[in-house]
């Protein structure tokens, strides 16, 4: 368990007692808008009526708020164990949840791998101390772990994750007969990051015949080019088609990925599924001549075209999901030069906000941020009783006032590295109360530490 200073964890014993009466909020569910009240009770919802009486119920007055149920990114890395000195899965879920982000789904490249059923079990132990979210990890691929892989559980692991394309420790997956065996064996959801390492590795040798070691950061999307990226892709789509495999690609960040998807089925019938992440909707390569290695992400942010078919990927539903990739690292490690300098950057706390944006400039609806980011990862992942609004389900709620702006600063970031992409940028919305199993964890700008999150459990037969 960490304890970080500064922050009391006086964790409540009994976890789902929390009871209270929601009044008058106008709910975002299941592509509708109505106003309603939300009865929670032994952390589910109990009711939803226009009008009820609860006289003994605490109420929270939610006239003129926005209620959203919980947002599930299924792509995270919160850096334990072994690289706690840039975050930790207590400081990143504060952030989550301060974010309107009550379950996360947690990469298996931590430090050592999670490679092993054992080395697995030690992250979710950690968690079930120290989360405030509700969490899922996914097991680790590596080239030589078949056999671990093969003995997850399906009902309670989001998934498996291969790195087709190069990360930490021993995680690429790059052998042919490899990949063949996961991908024909594996019964459960595989997700995949997708950049062709070969390519890579031929861009950045080109790159550094050019500009020596002083390679500009503006190079980082020529280095991880939609060659690279396309090439990965599409090699992991034909094997999930050969094998029939349920295949879902992180992080689409170029317009010619989008042709590799569907979006003629619905969705709980989709074998093959993508995700969107912030960062390439909100940047593109212009922004590096300002934001410098602060925007270095695998894959790399890239074109202003590239990002505006994004958008339009997820709007289109080529594109399942909208998610973060939030993979802190501290400013001192960010600040160094090309190559040292690492990928990824802090997100989860101003997801939801940040699409929200896009609201106010009329790219997007209430309902369909709520289908991106809650009903879309349920119904892929099978998630067991969240990502709606509905009686009876887990209640896993986010309260939003849509007119509330408020800037970015250093000291209402709530990741451990201290920093964001978007430090001085003003929101137009503001969270202002998140539930995670109908405890208050989140309120007026305050973290109330009501006690941990669930593991997720996924409706899926074994």
């Amino acid at each position: 368990m960490n304890n970080d200073s500064g922050f009391s964890r006086n964790f409540a014993c009994n976890k789902h007692s929390f009871s209270m009466l929601i009044k008058s909020a106008t709910i975002v569910n299941e592509g509708k808008l109505y106003e309603a009240d939300i009865l929670i009770k032994n952390g589910r919802i109990e009711r939803i009526d226009s009008s009820i009486i609860a006289p003994n119920e605490e109420i929270i007055d939610a006239s003129g708020l926005y209620l959203f149920p919980g947002a599930i990114d299924d792509q995270v890395h919160f850096r334990e164990p072994g690289l706690t000195h840039k975050a930790n899965i207590y400081t990143e879920s504060r952030a989550a949840v301060a974010g309107g982000v009550t379950s996360f789904m947690e990469m298996p490249n931590t430090v050592p791998n999670a490679l092993t059923q054992e080395l697995l079990a030690d992250k979710y132990a950690i968690a079930a101390q120290d989360s405030l979210a509700n969490y899922s990890f996914f097991m680790g691929a590596s080239n030589d772990n078949l056999e671990e892989v093969l003995k997850t559980n399906p009902v309670d692991v989001c998934g498996v994750k291969i790195f087709m394309g190069s990360s930490t420790g021993n995680m690429l997956v790059d052998e042919e007969k490899t990949l063949d065996g996961l991908f024909s064996k594996v019964d459960m959801l595989i997700a995949t990051h997708c950049e062709d390492e070969a390519t890579i590795r031929k861009n950045t040798e080109i790159a550094r015949t050019k500009f020596g070691e002083n390679v500009p950061i503006e190079q980082h999307p020529v280095i991880r080019s939609e060659e690279a990226c396309y090439l990965s892709s599409s090699l992991a789509v034909g094997l999930a088609r050969k094998y029939g495999t349920q295949l879902h690609v992180l992080h689409i960040s170029t317009a010619k990925e989008l042709e590799l998807f569907d979006n003629t089925i619905p969705l709980a019938e989709k074998k093959i599924t993508a995700e969107a992440c912030i960062h390439h909707m909100w940047f593109n390569d212009n922004d590096y001549a300002k934001k410098g290695t602060l925007i270095k992400w695998n894959p790399a942010v890239k074109t202003a075209t590239d990002q505006k078919a994004i958008l339009e990927g997820v709007l289109s539903d080529k594109i399942d999901v909208i998610a973060t990739d939030h993979a802190p690292h501290t400013m001192e490690e960010k600040q160094n030069m090309y190559f040292k300098a690492p990928s990824g950057g802090p997100l989860v706390q101003h997801s939801l906000v940040a699409i929200l944006d896009f609201y106010h400039t009329g790219k997007i609806e209430l309902t369909k941020i709520a289908e991106k980011m809650s009903h879309n990862p349920a119904i892929l992942f099978k998630v067991k009783e969240r990502g709606y609004i509905r009686e009876g389900y887990h209640a896993d709620l986010v309260l939003v006032d849509l007119n509330s702006p408020w800037e970015v600063r250093k000291e209402n970031i709530l990741a451990k590295c201290g920093w964001s992409p978007f430090e001085g940028h003003q929101f137009k919305s503001k969270v202002t109360h998140t539930f995670v199993n109908g405890k208050l964890v989140y309120a007026d700008d305050q973290l109330i530490e009501a006690g941990v999150g669930d593991r997720l459990v996924f409706d899926r037969k074994i």
